[in-house]
């Protein structure tokens, strides 16, 4: 069994996947820099042991990460549970896309992935959206390479800052969909600016991006951390991938792996 695991700004996400490809567990923590390596071994044999998983039966493994502080010890964890070989994303392993940026080695290993799982679902070219404590947005032209994207703050992140930093706003739920688009008081109001906000600026972005790449009709695919009340209230088609990340990161795997 292959052992994928993306270590993000607000989550780590786990995945197991037979050799043909098929998802046996999805499962996430909650990503926290003050983690021992131990302490994370401890949360990752729980969670295999919660799937019914054994450690023996991971023979390769694959990480992505974007907080370089939980990167070392992640990869200490997964040498204790296991001593399968462990491939991490970066320079050196082929994708399959070309990054047609300044500099490709910024580019974080989860939306590569999420780029090269994208590209296995639709033909390009496509918009490619991870929901994180960021917004992320990547365009990927006509001939499959990645040109260019975007960073914006993402819904929980905006709320929060309002309600932290003002005195009377109140902590609403955003899960579901507001009453309208008319708060009739404080908290239906502070709902709709950030659910139908959120939806108006992605549906902004959207369209810009396909303008950049004279592409009216690109799909949209997304995944993180999105509400469905958000991506509904979107009047541009959506189509969300919870296990995105992951299934790039069995694909990179796949196209590196010496067997």
């Amino acid at each position: 069994m292959l052992l994928a695991i993306n270590i993000g700004n607000s989550n780590i996400a786990c995945g197991g996947y037979t050799d043909d490809g098929k998802l046996t567990f999805c499962s996430k923590l909650y990503s926290d820099s003050a983690l021992s390596s131990d302490e994370l071994t401890y949360k990752i044999v729980g969670i295999l042991d919660l799937y019914g998983v054994s450690p023996l039966e991971i023979t390769d493994a694959i990480l992505s990460s974007v907080v370089p502080a939980l990167t070392p010890r992640v990869r200490e964890a997964i040498g204790k549970l296991s001593q399968a070989p462990l491939m991490t994303v970066g320079p050196g392993l082929k994708s399959g896309v070309r990054i047609r940026m300044d500099n490709p080695a910024q580019l974080g290993g989860e939306l590569l992935c999420a780029a090269v799982s994208a590209l296995r679902l639709v033909k390009p070219p496509v918009i490619v959206m991870t929901v994180d404590t960021a917004i992320t947005m990547l365009a990927i032209d006509s001939a499959g390479s990645i040109v260019g994207g975007a960073i914006l703050p993402a819904p929980q992140l905006a709320l929060t800052a309002l309600v932290r930093n003002t005195a009377q706003l109140p902590q609403v739920e955003i899960e579901s969909r507001p009453k309208g688009i008319l708060g009739s008081n404080t908290a239906d109001s502070l709902q709709s600016g950030i659910v139908n906000g959120s939806a108006a600026m992605m549906e902004g972005m959207i369209g810009r991006f396909r303008q950049a790449l004279n592409a009216p009709e690109a799909p949209v695919i997304a995944t993180g951390s999105l509400p469905d009340s958000i991506r509904e209230s979107c009047s541009i088609p959506i189509l969300y991938r919870e296990t995105l990340i992951l299934d790039g990161l069995y694909a990179i795997w796949r196209r590196n792996a010496r067997r």
